[in-house]
Parts: structure tokens; sequence; C-alpha cells
């Protein structure tokens, strides 16, 4: 994800009256081979296995933290303490009591931070959300809200850190992709009472990356959860989910209307109504464009370093007070929220029953 960043400030120019121009200077990294990488960065002045020597350099005005989460806690409260505003990878930490003291220290240093969250700024989503915002619904009458890999459908796949409890975290899959269903339905003030969860362990060993030796793996690879949010509100997030590559999808109905998009289907949205007595889902064509115009046609199509690039300019226009109406980053705030469903889908996992949130 740093190497997207670097690719989305070399892009910076397609974005048109941005009111903040990035430059990426130094980076660090543990891995000689991650900072080698940035050789190709021109900018890049610095490159380090310190982190001490970006927390405490005043001249670096922003940091990015993309770290595995076992690690979040420490550099988020660090980064924090030390006065930096920063933009973090989610989940905010790698269980629920992190995510409170990673908040709380940032509350109390008065830093300017965001969550990691890029998909919501498909131009697709950003319709999506603006119709659930004004009130498109109605009464709601069911949500549902997928991220969906098939990332972990080869068995023979190598261990990695997201699939070892004791880095990824007992939340699992919802560490991983969690926040990219929990953004819009907390932006739009959909906060589950209740969950109920249905937690998958499916691949219980997978191969060493060097010997090949099988070895534990024991992370959740599939979360769904039943919330109640006034409604029915379904979270889904899958590394297992046969037939999809990357799919991020929302389906929403109420008595009034409804709306439905998926990256699967990036120029396509598809809404709800009911007219002369007759129930019609209509096909809205959109294009590359999200919060934030850029020099591309509307005609093309939208992808994933698009998304990471509306992303970074939401976080750095909002940090410069320049949002302007725009769909903003999750803050830290939503990302505890997150946490706060994710720990009651782990209680209720043990107890087959809801737990409250």
């Amino acid at each position: 994800m740093g190497r997207e960043l670097a690719a989305a400030i070399g892009r910076w120019s397609a974005l048109e009256d941005h009111p903040v121009r990035p430059v990426l200077t130094a980076v660090c990294d543990t891995s000689p081979d991650a900072l080698h990488w940035f050789e190709r960065i021109d900018t890049v002045a610095r490159r380090t296995a310190q982190r001490r020597e970006l927390l405490e350099d005043d001249d670096l005005d922003v940091l990015y933290l993309a770290v595995p989460h076992h690690l979040h806690e420490q550099l988020c409260v660090e980064a924090a303490r030390a006065g930096r505003d920063f933009l973090a990878e989610k989940p905010f930490g790698i269980d629920l009591g992190a995510a409170r003291r990673i908040v709380a220290t940032i509350d109390d240093a008065g830093v300017f931070v965001r969550c990691s969250s890029e998909l919501p700024f498909f131009p697709g989503a950003q319709l999506a959300y603006r119709e659930l915002a004004a009130g498109a619904l109605g009464e709601p009458v069911e949500v549902r809200h997928d991220f969906l890999h098939s990332s972990d459908l080869d068995r023979s796949k190598p261990i990695n850190w997201k699939r070892r409890a004791h880095t990824c975290g007992a939340i699992g899959v919802m560490g991983d992709l969690g926040m990219h269903v929990a953004h819009l339905p907390l932006r739009l003030g959909w906060r589950p009472s209740s969950v109920f969860a249905v937690l998958s362990d499916i691949v219980r060993e997978r191969p060493d990356p060097v010997t090949g030796d099988p070895v534990p793996c024991d992370t959740i690879d599939n979360a769904t959860l039943h919330c109640d949010a006034g409604f029915p509100l379904t979270l889904r997030t899958h590394r297992i989910a046969p037939g999809h590559m990357n799919t991020w999808r929302i389906i929403a109905t109420g008595m009034d209307g409804g709306i439905a998009f998926s990256t699967a289907q990036p120029k396509t949205v598809h809404r709800f109504a009911v007219r002369d007595g007759h129930q019609v889902w209509e096909r809205l064509e959109v294009g590359s464009q999200s919060a934030f115009a850029t020099a591309t046609s509307a005609i093309f199509e939208f992808g994933f370093s698009d998304a990471i690039l509306q992303m970074w300019a939401a976080f750095l226009a909002e940090r410069a007070g320049a949002l302007d109406g725009r769909f903003g980053c999750a803050t830290p705030h939503e990302a505890l929220d997150a946490h706060r469903i994710f720990d009651a889908a782990l209680r209720s996992d043990r107890t087959r029953a809801a737990e409250p949130v």
C-alpha cells in the first residue's frame, strides 16, 4: 500500500484544482527489499529502518502508517504523541482495546488522523451514498453490504501475516476487510445495536513460505454479521468467496426506493422506485468522476488505483480545511465503532446468540 501511495502522488496532476500538492520525501521499512523499491521515486530523499527518524522530523507534515495489525497501536500512539498528522491502515489496532487506546491518544493529542478505506470513493459508491444520505429509501427495509475476495480459495497459497491470529488478530478477516463495509453504514448513522455472527475458519493449515511445511492458519476466513440497526443490516467480509476477485457491493431497499452498486460493474448503479404501480429497477451509467474531478474523461472506467488517489485527495483536502462537503475518509471514531461491531461478532460466535454492540 505504500507503493500505491507513491503511485497516487505520481498521478496527482490528474486532479483538477486540488488545494494540496503532496511530495513523498521519506520512507521507513525494516525490509531492505521494500526500501529498495522506493529508489525509483526521485523525491524520496531518505530511506530508513528507524521509525524515530520520521517521527522526530519536523519537516514531515503527514505520515502514512501501513503496517500489520499487531503494530498499529504502537505506531499510531507514537505518531499521535509526537504531534504527527497521519492516515493509518485499517482496522486501527489488533482488537477493541487497542483501538480504544489509539483513539484516546489521538483525541488527547489533537492531531488530524483518518483511517484507510478507499472503495467508497468509486463513483458508483459515491452516487449510492448521496442517494442514501438524501433519504431515498424512506423507511429502510433491508441493507446488505459485502466485500468478497477469492484470495484464499487456493489451499496451497503460502501463509502470511494476515492468516496468523497473533499478527492479524482474533477478528481475522473483519480486521482486514471490515472497515470497507462499515464505513458507509456508520457514516449514514446506521449503528447496530446487536450482532449475530457466523464466523468461518475454513482453511486451517497453509504451507510455510520458506519450508513448505504445513503450519496452523488460525484466523477467520469468512465473516457474516447479521446486525440490528433498526432494520436488518448484513455485513459480509469473505476471503473465500468463489466467483469473486475483489468485489465491494451494497444493495439497500426501503419503502420509498432502493439503490445497488457493485465494483464488479463499476460503471453501473441500479436504482429502485415504484412508478405507475410498477416496481422498477432502473440502470444508471456513471463514469470515472468521483469526489474530486480529474482530467480523465467521465466516459472512462474507474479502478482501484483511482480510488486510492481519491481517498488521499479527500484526506489531504480535509486536513487543509477544503473538503467542501465532499465525502471524507473514515474517522478514528468510525474505526472504533467498527471495532465494537467486530468485538460483538466474536462474542456472538462464542455464545451462538445475538450480542449487544
